[in-house]
C-alpha cells in the first residue's frame, strides 16, 4: 500500500514510530485520533499528517522533534531527512533527500515494498 500526497506532508514510518513515540504506536493513534481521515493517515508502513504552509509544517517537524524522533541530519545545515520526511507535491518530492521513501503518481510508499493501493482522506 502507499499514502496519498497532498500540499505539504510530514511522512514517519510506523516502525520509527513504534520505537520512538513515547507509549507507542497505539498511543500515537490515540493522539491523533481525532484527525485520522482529516488530514492524518496510513497504511501498514507510513503514518502521514500535513499542512498547507510551511509554517504548520514548521511546528509538525518541532512537535516530532520533542518526542525524540531524529528529524534530520544536521541542524545547522541539513542535507537528508532521518527518521521523519517531508514531502511537498508542488514541488515533486521531498524537501530533503530521504533513503526510506519512494514517490510515484502522487503517492509515496516505504522504498523496497509494493506501491498497491493507495491510502488518502476520507
Amino acid at each position: 500500500m502507499s499514502i496519498h500526497l497532498e500540499f505539504i506532508n510530514f511522512i514517519v514510518p510506523i516502525n520509527t514510530i513504534k520505537q520512538k513515540y513515547p507509549g507507542g504506536w497505539e498511543k500515537c493513534l490515540a493522539d491523533h485520533s481525532n484527525l485520522i481521515g482529516g488530514r492524518v493517515w496510513y497504511d501498514e508502513h507510513l503514518f502521514r499528517d500535513g499542512a498547507m504552509n510551511p509554517m504548520d509544517i514548521g511546528s509538525l517537524i518541532d512537535e516530532w522533534k520533542e518526542r525524540g524522533f531524529h528529524t534530520y541530519d544536521a541542524e545547522d545545515n541539513p542535507s537528508k531527512w532521518v527518521d521523519v520526511c517531508v514531502v511537498e507535491v508542488s514541488s515533486g518530492g521531498a524537501t530533503l533527500p530521504c533513503d526510506w521513501i519512494a514517490i510515484e503518481d502522487n503517492a509515496a510508499f516505504l522504498r523496497g515494498a509494493d506501491k498497491g493501493e493507495v491510502v488518502g482522506r476520507e
